[in-house]
């Protein structure tokens, strides 16, 4: 992608077992509130996380100078959370992770104890353990506590969660801004109001309740 004049740039990012189309509706609606965006794809089947962070980086480097904004989510506000960590010199921007497991997922770990931890691909491991710490930028988080969700099939939540994500999965020291809101785990990237709220951040820095 090229950059747009005058235009923020955010790259928008799908999360397991999904793809870029997925994605269009909420790109959309940041293109609406005067977004350029990108569509960032990765394998969360058989790639690697450590391959699509690498690929995300390059990205990024590609957007320079910036600032280039992130939405993800789920497993792509990992990737995208973790290549921050591990890569130097990115453009700045802003960060807003969906329904992402920052904390580690239960549901990931029940997989893995009842020996289906293929289920989760090979980002199964990011996800069970989580992140160590978020990278030194502004970052958002978004959650869900809408109860649908295969999650449920495999795992029993502690408290409010979206059908595959507990809330308290989602939280991390150094969140910029937390909010929850009446949405399942896939309805995240299909609702207007997360939609707005995501656009709000990257323009000002917080949520606009």
């Amino acid at each position: 992608m090229t950059r747009a004049p005058d235009r923020p740039i955010v790259l928008v990012v799908h999360g397991l077992l999904m793809g870029r189309p997925l994605m269009w509706p909420l790109a959309a609606r940041l293109r609406q509130r005067g977004f350029a965006t990108a569509n960032f794809g990765y394998g969360t089947w058989l790639g690697t996380p450590a391959r699509a962070m690498e690929r995300l980086a390059m990205v990024l480097y590609g957007l320079a100078p910036g600032p280039v904004h992130v939405v993800a989510h789920s497993l792509g506000a990992l990737v995208a959370l973790e290549a921050m960590n591990q890569y130097q010199r990115l453009p700045p921007g802003r960060v807003v992770c969906l329904g992402a497991p920052i904390a580690g997922s239960s549901a990931a770990r029940a997989l893995a104890q009842r020996g289906i931890g293929p289920l989760s691909g090979r980002g199964g491991p990011l996800m069970r353990g989580g992140l160590q710490q978020l990278p030194p930028r502004e970052v958002a988080m978004i959650a869900g506590a809408k109860s649908m969700g295969m999650g449920r099939v495999v795992s029993r939540f502690d408290g409010l969660n979206d059908g595959t994500v507990a809330v308290w999965e989602t939280r991390l020291p150094g969140l910029r801004e937390h909010a929850v809101l009446p949405v399942s785990h896939t309805g995240l990237i299909f609702d207007p109001k997360v939609a707005s709220m995501a656009a709000d951040f990257i323009e000002t820095g917080y949520f606009r309740l």
